[in-house]
């Protein structure tokens, strides 16, 4: 294949992630737009309008796919992968476009995943459909307790900031570390960030597959047997699969038991959330999902089966939102990503599975 120039291989280097915040002026959703977007001479903008122009032709939404690159630090090796991650883009702008014109009660935008395919963000970002058993006889306990209306836990200072898994199915680590976190605040009143990356190499006899899939209710399990988990300084995070270098001198938290949502509860989610702490759930994500931008996300694609559920987050609260109610979650894939980091899941129809597999630890 034919190399490219400096310029055109998009060697956007770390000086180019710093001008994405200027890149913020506007809504994501700038990014598709038919009008012309202004030409902002920074920091090579100008030279990869140039370059992207040059490797595919002036033809609609080249400008904007070169911005996208600019502001995603995106690296591209030869005029071919420019043209077919060209090709890509416009086929998910036309998803993103479709969707919004619906006026549904969510919305979708460019994000960092706009020039992968269905396929690729699958297997770098969603971990192998899971069968939760340990959900099918729950095992929390209901009090007479009056369940709050609505709950959102980041208001009292628990809830941990939001982490990037990057291109490894570990989500299920995510998922665990947020709980534990946030069980450690509220339990000791400071805060901690623990290894997902030990969680990666070491809880496979647990019925975990590392960049592969997991579940949080088997990782909680392994952290109760294995002894702890070690904080993330002590053993950080590489996201791709290693060997276990756990080290029980390093050792952030014990957990001494985990409780199980009933699968399909949402009414004994809500308890858990709304009156103990957050709460790791899965879901199943389909294609669209990926481009969340705001409001409450619902779908008649997704499953509630629990073979479908690929994907753990870790549920912070619940409202509801221009008449529909809805989950509060904190995500894995980085703060730009979503609201914050975060998305709204409908409730009350276990959408998309995420009252199939919903546990949370108790910690020591």
């Amino acid at each position: 294949m034919a190399r490219v120039s400096r310029v055109v291989l998009f060697a956007v280097v770390a000086v180019l992630v710093a001008c994405a915040a200027g890149a913020e002026e506007g809504s994501a959703a700038t990014f598709y737009s038919e009008n012309p977007i202004r030409q902002v001479v920074t920091d090579g903008l100008r030279e990869l309008e140039t370059s992207v122009l040059q490797a595919i032709g002036n033809t609609r939404h080249a400008l904007s796919f070169a911005r996208f690159a600019h502001r995603y630090a995106k690296r591209y090796e030869t005029v071919e992968e420019i043209k077919l991650r060209f090709d890509i883009f416009r086929e998910n702008l036309r998803i993103i476009k479709s969707h919004n014109n619906k006026g549904l009660s969510y919305t979708l935008a460019v994000n960092e995943f706009a020039d992968m395919t269905w396929e690729e963000f699958r297997k770098h970002r969603l971990g192998a459909a899971q069968n939760c058993s340990a959900t099918t006889k729950g095992n929390l306990k209901l009090t007479n307790v009056v369940v709050p209306e609505t709950k959102d836990w980041r208001t009292t200072g628990i809830v941990s900031p939001v982490k990037d898994q990057g291109h490894c199915g570990s989500c299920w680590t995510f998922s665990t570390t947020g709980a534990l976190e946030a069980a450690y605040a509220q339990a000791f009143g400071k805060g901690i960030s623990l290894s997902e990356q030990q969680l990666v190499d070491c809880a496979g006899a647990f019925n975990n597959f590392g960049c592969n899939g997991g579940l949080p209710s088997q990782a909680f399990q392994y952290i109760k047997c294995n002894g702890g988990l070690d904080t993330e300084e002590a053993y950080p995070y590489t996201g791709v699969d290693g060997l276990c270098k756990y080290s029980s001198q390093n050792v952030g938290v014990h957990v001494l038991d985990s409780v199980n949502i009933t699968l399909g509860a949402e009414d004994e989610l809500k308890y858990a959330v709304g009156t103990v702490r957050p709460v790791s759930v899965a879901f199943e994500v389909v294609k669209g999902f990926r481009f969340y931008e705001g409001g409450v996300y619902t779908s008649n694609t997704c499953g509630n089966a629990p073979m479908d559920v690929n994907h753990a987050v870790l549920a912070v609260g619940y409202g509801v939102e221009n008449g529909i109610p809805y989950w509060l979650i904190k995500n894995s894939w980085g703060a730009e990503w979503g609201v914050d980091g975060y998305f709204k899941m409908e409730m009350g129809k276990n959408m998309c599975g995420v009252a199939t597999c919903a546990s949370f630890p108790i910690v020591a």
